[in-house]
């Protein structure tokens, strides 16, 4: 109790350092570390600051909320600087224009989005009761807050705190039920008990809720490992799978002088013989490239289509990404797309899916044509930005089920990756993490990819330049990989999706209101009956 007492009394400098601390604390539980327990002191600490806003309520309202929305800033600061920084590595690929702008990256996201953890302080503390109940609030605001972050303007959902837990695999499943925001819900509300350790009372009392959420986990781990021992792997075996993955460095990738070596090498090393495939391609059907494969406009080069055409033979379905030049949508200028072709043994471009979600400041800029006209450009140089496909669009694959394409981070959105229509045979991820290099975020991106299979109970196919390259089964599970920075191949069948979509993926939404209604009418009725005995 002497601790928590310590921990609400302090003020300035020391309260924001200690939450900074915190929440950096809790960036272990983020991928590739995966201490997700990590979550279990720093929630109890944040707790303990909320708290302690309380002690600002004499000098009104308005204090006690600004105090809160304090330490849930700094909490935020730390957990995203700690989780977020390797994003300033894309600012190295083209040092001279950009370098400049990596500590403006790394430190200015991270407040933004501590903003949103600010704004779960400061809801949690507005119906905040004494005891257990508080917890309640804790959790259902930081979810709500945590949402918001994933939708507004448009929405960044990375390293949300379900994701800890879920790099369990058992735990994972947890997702097919109660989706992403289910899973962070659970994760704020169970890995906060820890902070009832620090009340007074007796062990029994002290200790009755924490040992109940670990039962809860065991429960959920358990359920998990059931559900993973009744859906074992299966495949179609009639689509045979390569996956090509090139690691070439960013600043190669896109260098158009290095065009015809670049080509040549994704030849060389697609029709290679391996284990699985002793006659390379002529043992292939499905072969993928990934994210803007070609430092070049495929249609512009028709070389490129003759050396494509002499080399796959016609068993082959290419699918690859790159950018492509079109009519420029309704309200958009610019004529380049980020797309995803699918070639026929002939070089041919027989389907075309765009990116409908393009990286801000990436892909385009806010208020494009003012931050041009000052100098500023996104990091792909491509002047105008890229315009954004109106709909996800389901790809038509030859000896294949329909492929949910999804290009880079449109991957990391829950309950968005579906086109609408008949559902897919599996998701489809084609991306490019060499903008970071060997740093934490292509293992945190594939988590989240991930993670979209188990929600939907669809086989995941991930072309990465440099990694995460994988075939994932519907519940999550890695079937074949290439490490980060490898280069080479990945081979395998094609998994089977479940054969009904999990509950999660069309109720997890409804399942979440109701868990935090009842959740928030346990944190109410706490707070009137203490401000009855007052009164």
């Amino acid at each position: 109790m002497h601790l928590a007492n310590r921990v609400r009394s302090l003020t300035g400098w020391r309260r924001l350092g200690f939450g900074l601390l915190a929440g950096a604390l809790s960036a272990l539980s983020t991928a590739p570390f995966g201490i997700w327990p990590a979550l279990a002191v720093g929630f109890p600490a944040l707790v303990l600051l909320i708290d302690g806003a309380g002690h600002a309520r004499r000098r009104g309202r308005g204090a006690m909320l600004r105090s809160a929305a304090a330490a849930g800033w700094a909490f935020g600061f730390g957990y995203f600087l700690a989780s977020l920084w390797w994003i300033g590595a894309a600012f190295l690929v083209d040092a001279e224009d950009f370098a400049w702008l990596l500590p403006v990256a790394v430190l200015c996201l991270p407040a933004g989005l501590a903003l949103f953890t600010a704004l779960g302080a400061v809801l949690a503390r507005l119906v905040w009761p004494s005891g257990p109940a508080r917890l309640c609030s804790f959790a259902v605001a930081f979810t709500a807050a945590e949402w918001l972050r994933g939708h507004v303007l448009t929405g960044f959902p990375w390293n949300t705190f379900g994701y800890g837990p879920a790099q369990t695999l058992e735990l994972a499943q947890g997702a097919a039920f109660v989706g992403l925001w289910g899973l962070t819900f659970f994760s704020l509300l169970l890995l906060s008990t820890p902070v009832l350790l620090l009340r007074s009372g007796t062990f029994t009392r002290r200790a009755g809720w924490p040992l109940a959420a670990l039962a809860v986990i065991a429960l959920a781990y358990g359920l998990g490992g059931y559900r993973l021992s009744l859906n074992p792997s299966r495949y179609l075996e009639q689509v045979r799978l390569r996956i090509m993955q090139p690691a070439i460095p960013q600043g190669e990738k896109f260098a158009y002088d290095r065009r015809q070596a670049v080509l040549e090498n994704y030849l060389d090393l697609s029709g290679r013989p391996s284990a699985l495939y002793p006659k390379g391609l002529e043992d292939i059907g499905l072969l993928v490239w990934p994210e803007s494969a070609f430092p070049f406009i495929y249609e512009r080069e028709p070389w490129a289509k003759a050396r494509i055409a002499a080399t796959l033979p016609d068993n082959v379905t290419l699918v690859t990404g790159a950018a492509r030049v079109g009519m420029p949508p309704e309200g958009q200028t610019s004529p380049f797309f980020n797309s995803i072709r699918v070639m026929n043994a002939r070089g041919e471009v027989q389907e075309t899916a765009d990116k409908v979600h393009l990286v801000p400041f990436g892909e385009y800029l806010p208020f494009q044509d003012f931050l041009e006209s000052i100098g500023l450009e996104q990091l792909t140089r491509v002047r105008g930005g890229f315009a954004s496909g109106d709909r996800l669009r389901p790809l038509k694959l030859p000896g294949a089920p329909d492929a949910a394409p999804l290009i880079c981070y449109e991957a990391i959105f829950p309950g968005a990756v579906l086109p609408q229509g008949e559902r897919p045979g599996f998701l489809l991820n084609v991306t490019n993490d060499a903008w970071f290099g060997d740093t934490p975020g292509p293992y945190q991106h594939f988590l989240q990819a991930r993670l979209r299979a188990v929600e939907e109970g669809l086989p995941l196919i991930r072309a990465a330049n440099t990694g995460i390259s994988a075939i994932v089964d519907p519940l999550g599970r890695i079937v074949a990989e290439q490490d980060l920075g490898v280069r080479g191949v990945v081979d395998g069948d094609l998994p089977q999706r479940l054969n009904a979509p999990p509950f999660g993926s069309r109720h997890a939404g409804g399942v979440l209101l109701v868990l935090m209604g009842i959740t928030s009418s346990v944190a109410i009725s706490r707070v009137r009956r203490q401000h009855a005995r007052i009164g």
